[in-house]
């Protein structure tokens, strides 16, 4: 049986193994693949197994390699395959469903926590020699934020959803979420509101929705009018939730105070990114996921979604074959 890992390396950049998957076949793993189906083709060529990340597996690349049984995808979103045409032709489709968890609940606080006290361009400071040069026993250039009952809205309150509701709530923030039908284990940690009630009473709001139709742009001119001024603006989630024109503007204007971003429209970043030019804008290059603990548990999943697709019992399907 061959195996053909198609864009491996931010999974696996060296510091883990693919030996689990190795027990299992013929296996080889590209670091990355062209996003164009020409490559993706030649090289998924007679596999029987296709892992990817973010390159795509399209109808086209399903009729030229017949042989595919099994795609799995090394994470939890799975856009990047058409599932449907796969569903057709009989080949499950396989995600992680939950490995990052802690990891991206932790990230989006992360982001926050930089907006409030900007820690990395103080540090800098202080080694430029600023602090042992100056007049004065301390120093900051910019507004430092207490958290401490501020209000917190999140959309999307699912498993990372609740982690980031936690731990805004442990630092003493008033949690509201909209987005997902209520669930004793998330009334224990917020309030569900509305979204309009969402957007009118929190001083942050975090994404922490999938994308899907109705959650593209959900963050745009109309609803950043209804929120308060100054409010600051995360998302890990997905890039398109945010009209990006409508979030950069907002920023120019003060009426966003900041934003904090590991996500964006088009990945890697173009470089007319109208929030590159934004003021008050933190972007960080997708790597909410990224911690080695989480990673593991994706190679850790991934090997047991083949183990059960062989056993005839496959699982984490998303396709419904």
């Amino acid at each position: 049986m061959k195996i053909v890992i198609l864009d491996g390396y931010t999974e696996n950049p060296g510091d883990l193994s693919w030996s689990p998957l190795e027990q299992y076949g013929e296996l080889t793993v590209y670091d990355r693949t062209p996003y164009e189906d020409e490559e993706i083709i030649r090289r998924i060529g007679d596999a029987d197994i296709v892992f990817t990340n973010k390159c795509p597996v399209s109808r086209r690349t399903m009729d030229a390699c017949p042989q595919i049984k099994f795609i799995s995808v090394l994470a939890t979103g799975y856009n990047i395959v058409d599932t449907a045409y796969a569903a057709e032709k009989g080949i499950p489709v396989s995600n992680i469903p939950a490995y990052g968890t802690d990891a991206v609940g932790q990230f989006a606080i992360a982001l926050l926590l930089e907006i409030c006290h900007h820690v990395q361009h103080h540090s800098d400071e202080v080694h430029r020699g600023r602090w042992s040069k100056g007049p004065d026993w301390c120093f900051w250039d910019y507004p430092l934020i207490e958290l401490a009952g501020k209000t917190m809205g999140i959309i999307g309150f699912g498993r990372i959803g609740r982690t980031t509701g936690r731990i805004a709530k442990a630092m003493g923030m008033k949690v509201l979420a909209y987005g997902s039908r209520p669930v004793p284990e998330g009334e224990e940690v917020a309030e569900y509101v509305s979204l309009d009630e969402l957007l009118r009473e929190s001083d942050v709001i975090a994404l922490h929705c999938p994308l899907f139709p109705e959650t593209r742009g959900i963050i745009n001119k109309d609803t950043i009018a209804k929120m308060k001024d100054g409010v600051i603006i995360l998302n890990n989630s997905r890039g398109p939730l945010i009209v990006e024109q409508d979030l950069a503007d907002a920023l120019d204007s003060g009426k966003v105070y900041a934003a904090g971003l590991d996500v964006v429209s088009e990945e890697p970043i173009r470089e007319d990114n109208p929030l590159l030019r934004a003021k008050n804008c933190l972007i960080t290059p997708h790597i909410s996921w990224a911690p080695k603990e989480a990673r593991i548990r994706i190679m850790e999943c991934s090997e047991a979604n083949l183990r059960a697709f062989l056993d005839g019992a496959p699982i984490n399907v998303v396709n419904g074959v």
